[in-house]
């Protein structure tokens, strides 16, 4: 199964550099689909870079510790 990956990450900092705020979500999309499923939503900066290392290291399974499901 091939799928899209799509990242969407917000940082808000103040003027000295500290975080405001921080949001990532991660989405899939079935490749030919128009529909995209949450995969993950979290507020700990960082979280996107460390998905994509799990993406990198173990592709499309890194989603199976996440959902619990099988893909």
């Amino acid at each position: 199964m091939t799928v899209n990956i799509e990242v969407v990450e917000v940082c808000q900092t103040d003027q000295n550099g500290g975080v405001l705020c921080y949001v990532a979500a991660i989405y899939t999309q079935a490749h030919g689909s128009t529909e995209k499923t949450l995969v993950r939503k979290s507020r700990l900066p960082g979280a996107a870079a460390e998905l994509k290392k799990e993406i990198q290291r173990d592709g499309i399974r890194a989603f199976d510790r996440i959902t619990g499901g099988d893909r």
